[in-house]
């Protein structure tokens, strides 16, 4: 007897928050995209006298902990666990009766702020249980999960600066495959010294303007945020009256096995990923109307980026947000996930700010500075990390 073929469930985004430079919430976030606001400004958080890079896409703490209660427990929490507090909490407004079954989150820093902290106070004789118990990148997750009563496993996803695109990625794929019903996943990451620092050590980070895919670009700013969505096996989410918010189609991943830091110059990684995310989609490229791109303003990210766009698609619309608000790293995919889900609802092509002079090497429709109307149905975002780890993923509009 041949076994019955599976059925491939359909996923559905049901529920939505974010909180990032762009702002807290999906208006503000959603007005900042439509004004290409420049979120990113002077580093406030801790001292950049001494390095090349003096700016970042930062989440002001005197909004982010205004709501924070004068309890021992509170205090101790990370500025981390109240950005992903806040995306929870923005996200449980929309939804009626969604209890995931799990969470798949990303993030690459975790508690290292903390880490920061912890050595430091070594040097001094001294130690403290509170940094200690934050330094877990889990920590923040679960926080925001006894915020709201809520007692799901998480999973942590690590990969660079695809974790949050894999975390959504994989959680699409367990409802496809009928693993669970309903998924918790995002991205979540802090600004941290320690990173900060390292990424100006490598020179990857710029003094300048960020200008992704820019002639002249110049390296990369960092940024911090977080986002969330509710994934949902369609006939679940539309037998209990949820709303939809998109559709979730396909998703690719590849590793470049190339360098410890540089993508592979032939553009054959983040192309690689592409091609599976469309097959899975059962899309040709024509078909996407708009790219988010990784876009990180690198000079060789860009550039194997921009080899595998112009390679597989012709004269679609591509801009990289992360000229606006940053490189969240671990939270990007998702915030960037976000503003896919955004673009698909507004019919919004969102813009790719400080640019002015095209790579005579890339033929790319850049959405330059400002931005614009399309009518389109489907979106494909990306993301790209060291070690040659790549991840897409494709939503449709519903």
């Amino acid at each position: 007897m041949n076994p019955q073929p599976k059925i491939a469930r359909r996923v559905a985004i049901t529920g939505a928050g974010v909180v990032s430079p762009l702002g807290f919430g999906l208006a503000e976030t959603l007005e900042s995209l439509r004004n290409g606001t420049d979120c990113v400004t002077p580093v406030t958080a801790f001292s950049v006298e001494k390095t090349r890079c003096k700016t970042a896409g930062q989440i002001p703490d005197s909004r982010l902990l205004e709501g924070r209660q004068s309890g021992r427990r509170d205090r101790r929490l990370h500025r981390a666990s109240y950005m992903v507090i806040a995306a929870l909490d923005e996200l449980w407004s929309q939804t009626d009766g969604f209890k995931p079954g799990v969470v798949m989150v990303g993030t690459t820093s975790g508690g290292m702020t903390f880490g920061e902290r912890f050595y430091r106070t070594l040097e001094n004789g001294g130690c403290s249980a509170s940094l200690i118990a934050n330094y877990p990148p889990q920590k923040q997750i679960v926080d925001a999960l006894e915020k709201f009563g809520l007692d799901a496993p998480a999973q942590v996803i690590a990969n660079a600066c695809a974790s949050g695109t894999n975390a959504i990625g994989h959680a699409f794929s367990s409802i496809r495959a009928g693993q669970y019903q309903r998924v918790l996943a995002g991205g979540y990451d802090a600004l941290s010294e320690l990173v900060f620092v390292g990424f100006d050590s490598l020179q990857a980070s710029t003094p300048e303007k960020c200008r992704p895919f820019d002639a002249r670009r110049s390296g990369m700013v960092l940024g911090e945020g977080a986002a969330l969505l509710a994934l949902e096996e369609l006939e679940s989410a539309q037998r209990r009256g949820a709303e939809i918010l998109a559709e979730i189609v396909g998703y690719g991943i590849s590793t470049d096995n190339h360098h410890l830091t540089q993508p592979n110059p032939d553009g054959s990684g983040p192309r690689h990923a592409m091609e599976q995310a469309l097959a899975g989609a059962d899309l040709t490229p024509d078909q996407i109307g708009y790219i988010n791109a990784h876009g990180t303003a690198t000079a060789f990210n860009d550039a194997a980026e921009g080899k595998a766009i112009q390679q597989m698609f012709d004269g679609v619309p591509i801009s990289s947000t992360k000229s606006m608000m940053g490189h969240s790293l671990g939270a990007a995919g998702a915030i960037e996930a976000i503003v896919g889900l955004l673009a698909l609802q507004r019919q919004l092509l969102p813009p790719n700010i400080n640019f002015r002079e095209p790579d005579p090497e890339l033929r790319l429709n850049i959405i330059a500075n400002e931005a614009r109307h399309a009518e389109f149905d489907c979106v494909l975002s990306n993301s790209f990390g060291f070690g040659g780890t790549n991840a897409s993923i494709v939503l449709r509009k519903m």
